[in-house]
């Protein structure tokens, strides 16, 4: 099995009948996902991925992968294509087309819907390719043919990429559920065609190569909802992914069953959702959606909220609700909630932090824990042992997975019958070059964390998220003003020291026209009080901040009478 090298160098120029493949994210860690292949000085990107920020990450929105390795070659990217409509796979297309807005998107009818959607925000237009299984597609020197893959969202893609170098299959995220909500089956027959024809490097989803035995199917969840459907007494929140619509589909069925209204709340809920009814892919009885705004007049008997937060990550508006400052819902005694999302790695002592806040509050809360009300969208070993066995791949590189998931999914491949120097453990930037059918790391490119801060991408480093886990706040700015409190008037500039966001000299020169004003209705109302003053400026500059770094600052006022 062969092991990073932490002090790679660059890789030296790929040999010309040879396959390149970088991940810039998603080995290591659950989220982030892209993957780079070369061939023939040609880009195909698959993927494009965010993850979730962690509690080490105080005011990040999302990290992205850093496009560093490719930014001077964007021309050569032929095209992205993304398998599927998770947040953590389409997450970070908007800010890879802000570089090069016209890169095609090739992906299947509801990933491109959500994608589209996103990117409306962004204004940006894109380039689209619809593709089904079944389809194959030429994208520069790649020959692409899509495969149907069971995921906890309709409409996954595997896709087989065939070079003169040999072919690479990438799973992308799947498993092998027998009874889909939506019948449709992951392509065994395919992978197994795909296994005879010979695939030279298998690229396969570890998240759950640690699980023995096989995932549950979804149908396996009804008898839990039906349950917390039956007993709940007054209210139900149902916490979810935005872009898991099987889950919701269920929840739906429910909710008709035991006659009661739904509402979907958080933007990006409300937008998935809205999207997955009109493709088809989210059956709806007519009168069940109601406004959040109508719950006022319903029995709580009869609600059942459905929330993400706004970015599609299902714990922020449940941390909202149970840090009591959620502006549409407050937990009280009788609710139940029910978490139907997976908890991501990393983040369990955030969740059961979450549970606690709402149980303290009288909720009931339902979760993975204490009830089947989760099933995972990823295949366990023994699917993944399944697919070594059809697939019989001459070089397997495990993705998608923090380390002990890579490593559990390669020992599975070993077990197979993969010869243990043809199956690649990678890391994030690492090069992957596959010539004359063998998979070798050959090495290493840039492929830190790019942090995404209200509205700065990459201008936040480690060393301010450091600062921001210190002040454990969102900032400090400290403004010194000397005043004339007769006239109200400013005899100098105000100074200001800031900690804990991104700022320069000029940063603060627009919030001087506020204080000024401020000091000047202070002096006509005839308030000189320093102290008062003070108190003015802070909210001067607290409004400023909040409006123009998004952010909340506390703000230090500091008034010497002149």
């Amino acid at each position: 099995m062969s092991h990073p090298h932490l002090n790679l160098a660059a890789p030296a120029p790929l040999p010309e009948k040879g396959l390149r493949v970088t991940a810039l994210g998603g080995l290591g860690e659950v989220g982030r996902n892209m993957t780079v292949f070369e061939f023939g000085r040609k880009l195909l990107v698959v993927d494009c991925g965010v993850l979730f920020p962690e509690e080490h990450h105080p005011g990040i929105d999302v990290i992205l992968p850093d496009f560093t390795s490719i930014r001077h070659r964007l021309d050569d990217v032929v095209a992205i294509v993304l398998t599927h409509g998770h947040e953590d796979h389409i997450g970070a297309v908007p800010y890879l087309l802000r570089e090069r807005p016209d890169i095609p998107l090739v992906a299947s009818t509801l990933t491109l819907a959500f994608i589209k959607a996103k990117l409306v925000e962004h204004r940006i237009t894109p380039v689209t390719t619809e593709v089904r299984e079944g389809q194959r597609e030429q994208l520069g020197p790649f020959n692409c043919e899509f495969l149907a893959v069971n995921h906890s969202i309709p409409d996954s893609l595997a896709v087989a990429i065939r070079t003169p170098a040999g072919m690479v299959l990438h799973t992308g995220d799947f498993k092998m559920d027998q009874f889909p909500l939506d019948g449709r089956l992951t392509d065994l027959p395919g992978f197994g065609r795909l296994g005879q024809e010979g695939v030279d490097l298998l690229l396969i989803d570890s998240t759950n190569a640690e699980v023995p035995g096989f995932t549950i199917s979804e149908r396996d969840l009804i008898p839990a909802i039906e349950t917390v459907f039956r007993t709940a007494p007054r209210r139900i929140i149902v916490s979810s992914f935005a872009s898991h619509v099987h889950r919701i589909q269920q929840v739906l069925d429910a909710a008709a069953a035991h006659g009661r209204k739904v509402a979907f709340v958080g933007r990006s809920m409300v937008r998935n959702m809205g999207i997955a009814r009109d493709l088809g892919y989210l059956k709806v009885p007519d009168g069940l959606i109601v406004d959040p705004k109508q719950l006022a007049e319903l029995p709580d008997e009869h609600i059942v909220l459905v929330c993400t937060g706004s970015q599609g990550e299902p714990m922020a508006a449940l941390s909202r609700m149970a840090n009591r400052d959620h502006h549409q819902v407050r937990i009280g005694p009788g609710d139940t909630v029910l978490l139907a999302s997976s908890l991501i790695p990393g983040n369990e002592n955030a969740i059961y932090r979450v549970i606690n806040g709402l149980t303290r509050w009288g909720a009931t809360v339902v979760h993975k824990g204490n009830a089947r009300v989760h099933v995972s969208g990823h295949a366990s070993a023994g699917e993944l042992v399944y697919c070594y066995n059809i697939i019989k791949p001459r070089n397997v590189m495990p993705v998608h997975g923090e380390w002990r998931h890579l490593r559990a999914n390669a020992d599975l491949a070993i077990a197979t019958g993969v010869p243990e120097d043809r199956v690649v453990v990678a890391e994030d930037g690492l090069v992957v070059d596959l010539v004359a059918g063998r998979a070798q790391i050959t090495g290493k490119v840039t492929a830190g964390y790019v942090y995404v801060d209200g509205e700065t991408v990459g201008g936040a480093t480690e060393a301010l998220l450091r600062d921001r886990r210190t002040l454990a706040e969102e900032g400090v700015i400290t403004v010194i003003a000397i005043v004339d409190t007769e006239s109200g008037r400013l005899t100098e500039p105000p100074d200001f020291l800031a900690r804990g966001f991104i700022h320069d000299a000029t940063s603060f020169d627009a919030v001087i026209p506020a204080i000024e004003k401020a000091l000047a209705a202070a002096a006509e109302d005839g308030v000189g009080d320093p102290r008062q003053l003070e108190r003015l400026i802070g909210r001067a500059v607290g409004r400023w901040a909040h409006r123009a770094l998004r952010s909340n600052p506390l703000v230090i006022p500091v008034v010497i009478d002149a």
